[in-house]
């Protein structure tokens, strides 16, 4: 995985929690639900770029 796409998903993580965090903060699930989701996208984005990652140790 390259360091930007590894950045951007750490971007998006970071965006996740603050916006989960606003929500606790306001009392609006909405955004707490919203910012959840964004963590989770970030996960299976890190997730998928260590499969490929090994993937590719594996072959070199």
């Amino acid at each position: 995985m390259s360091i930007e796409d590894r950045a951007k998903a750490t971007a998006k993580n970071v965006e996740g929690k603050v916006q989960e965090t606003a929500g606790n903060v306001s009392g609006d699930p909405e955004q707490q639900a919203k910012g959840k989701t964004k963590q989770a996208e970030a996960e299976a984005r890190h997730a998928g770029e260590d499969v490929k990652d090994n993937m590719k140790k594996a072959i070199d």
